[in-house]
């Protein structure tokens, strides 16, 4: 199978530079048999960047990319509290640059109306837009969004694609509250392997639109791999998952940039 993993990082990976760490993702993932990493967010992770550390997280990304075109994608980092230099870094990054798709962390709640020149050039670009989502037991950062609020972006932006992260937390709670959006999809990123969170993926919403993710260097490829490998669903929906549903999702905004895979 060729195996896209759609979320990954630099943090928690031994390197001095982004280009080395990089290459240790890279040699990581090549004994599992993943072909392509998607990389978003630098080489220390700030939740609520100013401008300038949005700009070196980026630039960071940017670097480890263009040293292995072949095997990474960057997904550039922005900050909704920050409007005009993240439309600045979409457009540095993604219409100007390598970069593919669009990263949302925890500094901005993702159905608040700062999010809405961001979608709306992301959707002009044909960038998928990935949110991190969680349903927190202990209670959410102040920023940190749930399923329930991705849903209400994605109503208002139907034409642009959007990925539920870690499938909310609460892997039950966050596939019911996307059901029905089917603009969102959701990757299976970051918890530790459950009996269940695949199959009922695949049951709810289809496994055209559930993607493999590792959230490496702070899972192991292995692990996120298993909930794949692991589940009672057909090989088709595993090769859908493992990495032809990313390679489609990402086929426009590559097909512009003249890359062919």
């Amino acid at each position: 199978m060729d195996v896209w993993d759609l979320h990954c990082h630099l943090s928690g990976v031994p390197g001095k530079t982004p280009e080395a760490r990089l290459e240790k993702l890279l040699e990581y993932a090549g004994r599992m048999g993943i072909t392509r990493l998607c990389v978003s967010l630098g080489m220390e992770w700030d939740p609520d960047p100013t401008p300038e550390k949005m700009c070196q997280s980026n630039d960071e990304v940017l670097r480890a990319v263009r040293a292995f075109p072949d095997r990474a994608f960057g997904f550039v980092y922005v900050n909704p509290k920050q409007a005009k230099a993240s439309l600045d870094e979409l457009d540095r990054c993604v219409r100007d640059g390598p970069m593919v798709g669009v990263k949302l962390w925890v500094a901005r709640h993702c159905n608040t109306p700062e999010l809405e020149p961001i979608v709306k050039r992301a959707g002009e670009l044909k960038a998928p837009v990935l949110q991190h989502t969680y349903i927190k037991a202990t209670g959410n950062l102040p920023g940190e969004s749930t399923p329930m609020e991705l849903a209400e972006l994605a109503r208002r932006h139907p034409k642009v694609s959007f990925i539920c992260a870690h499938t909310g937390g609460d892997w039950e709670l966050g596939i019911r509250a996307i059901r029905n959006d089917k603009n969102v999809l959701v990757d299976l990123c970051g918890s530790d392997p459950t009996a269940g969170l695949t199959e009922m993926a695949v049951r709810e919403l289809g496994a055209e639109r559930v993607l493999y993710g590792s959230d490496a260097g702070g899972r192991s490829f292995a692990s996120q791999l298993g909930k794949v490998f692991g589940a009672e669903i057909p090989a088709s929906a595993k090769r859908l998952i493992l990495g032809e549903n990313c390679k489609r999702l990402l086929t426009p905004i590559l097909k512009q940039k003249g890359v062919s895979v």
